[in-house]
């Protein structure tokens, strides 16, 4: 059932880069948002406050509802968003905490040269490359084409299936995120229609702010976490954006369908249809997290696909490697335990736009990051830079922080106010060369459409988020 709430937020002022909403109505715990002064104005104005108050009624949340520097305005949660539910006391798990991009996330690598190797028509040379290599855009198109039975393996082996068929090396799955698969998979509770979506995109970026960059290392503000990652000052990096492509979005769209008949068996209101949710350990919660696996695995294996693209590009046009810094999603629910109250629960947490954070210590860690916390990995926009962030101990929100740069103008908004052609010679003029495929899509994702990356990531690290690795700054961008 759905019910309807006020239209209003107000915020408390806890601290520089802390915001309260106190309970009221429905809300079973407060709502938190980590932002500035700067830009709390910017997630008031498109209503993401309001979905910070409506995952306050989730069924079994605890802590609170929390909102990323980076958060906007999305579909249930919003983007930036991040709760946990006792799954031990009727906890809900809810599409809507995940979003139709499953597993959407970054994936950075590490460049044998420096950027003055990358004379102009060096880097020309290579951003042709990599346009022909990249299948982009919102239709098929992959750079494995794979038949019913090989999806299956990827379903269930993700990244690994990909390595081991020759896509990559041992070393990567170390480097990524649950390394590379994530646990629970079941691909029969993926759909016909899902499984005909993935068949034709697996190695390819997509449409919309997905994206793969070629970058340099501007700044390095931790010299040993850098080091440990493979990080250095001037170094040619890449950083890739995307996720489970059509694969993902049927899986969502078909499970939010069925928890929408389901919610009035359990007993369950919502404030917002889009928020329609299951106990996590129901028949339906159980079935969606195990799809939610298999679209998780096919994100990592997609983002395998493009890294081997991208090495064979520049060992064609540089002539050197690229090592796997680290992969991780930011678009993802995951069972977790958390200390709550000083006693161990076991949480369903969910991050929508936000990445898991982890501290140094933290036994999910590969060895030789141990000391130094999780990569966090934060693209930035077209003409701006991308931060490495790291883990921290006591980081709040589940170990959980920013994501991106958040919008603040909405893709037709920024259609109708940014000519694409000027924005790619602007962009060209500055020696940032950029492979797009339509004007309307550049235009959709022009800077001025998103937050200022430095005030988001100086509002998640004045939080006790994370804190600075390393600043990126961009030299060629291929566009979804």
């Amino acid at each position: 059932m759905v019910r309807t709430v006020e239209k209003t937020v107000e915020v408390v002022k806890e601290g520089p880069f802390r915001f309260r909403i106190d309970r009221h109505g429905d809300m079973r715990v407060p709502g938190v948002v980590f932002a500035s002064q700067a830009l709390l104005p910017e997630a008031a104005g498109d209503q993401a406050l309001l979905q910070v108050v409506n995952v306050a009624v989730l069924p079994g949340i605890v802590g609170a509802s929390y909102a990323m520097p980076d958060v906007h305005w999305g579909y249930g949660f919003p983007i930036g968003g991040v709760a946990a539910t006792d799954t031990a006391d009727g906890g809900v798990i809810s599409p809507g905490g995940v979003g139709f991009d499953i597993s959407c996330g970054v994936r950075l690598l590490a460049a044998g040269d420096d950027r003055d190797a990358l004379a102009p028509h060096r880097l020309r040379r290579l951003m042709d490359e990599l346009g022909m290599r990249i299948p982009r855009g919102a239709g098929r198109g992959a750079v494995w084409q794979v038949g019913r039975a090989e999806l299956g393996h990827v379903l269930t082996e993700g990244a690994r299936y990909a390595v081991e068929r020759g896509h990559g090396v041992a070393r990567d799955l170390r480097r990524c995120e649950d390394e590379g698969v994530l646990s629970g998979a079941d691909p029969g509770q993926v759909g016909d229609r899902s499984v005909e979506r993935g068949l034709g995109q697996l190695g390819s970026l997509g449409s919309g702010n997905h994206f793969l960059e070629v970058q340099a290392v501007e700044t390095v503000y931790d010299e040993a976490a850098a080091g440990a990652m493979g990080l250095r000052e001037r170094q040619v990096c890449v950083m890739i954006h995307c996720g489970s492509r059509g694969l993902g979005h049927q899986i969502c769209t078909d499970h939010v369908r069925t928890m929408d008949r389901a919610m009035a068996r359990y007993g369950i209101e919502v404030p917002d249809r889009q928020l329609a949710c299951v106990p996590a350990d129901s028949d339906e919660g159980r079935a969606y997290l195990a799809a939610m696996a298999a679209a998780a695995n096919y994100a990592r294996a997609n983002r395998q696909l493009l890294s081997e693209a991208a090495r064979r590009a520049f060992a064609d046009t540089v002539g050197c490697g690229l090592d796997l810094v680290y992969d991780i999603s930011h678009n993802l629910a995951k069972l977790e335990t958390h200390q709550v109250a000083g006693a161990p629960l076991r949480l369903c947490v969910h991050r929508k736009g936000a990445t898991r954070a982890l501290p140094a210590g933290h036994p999910d860690l590969p060895r030789e990051l141990a000391g130094f916390g999780q990569p966090v990995l934060i693209p930035g926009t077209m003409g701006t830079a991308s931060y490495v962030l790291a883990g921290v101990p006591g980081g709040g929100a589940w170990h959980s922080t920013c994501h991106g740069a958040g919008r603040v103008r909405s893709r037709h908004r920024a259609a109708r106010e940014v000519d694409g052609r000027r924005l790619r010679s602007e962009l060209e003029a500055q020696g940032i060369a950029v492979r797009g495929t339509s004007w309307r899509g550049l235009a959709e994702e022009a800077p001025m459409a998103y937050k200022d990356i430095d005030r988001v990531v100086e509002a998640s690290e004045g939080a006790g988020l994370c804190r600075k690795v390393a600043r990126l700054v961009p030299l060629g961008v291929v566009k979804g």
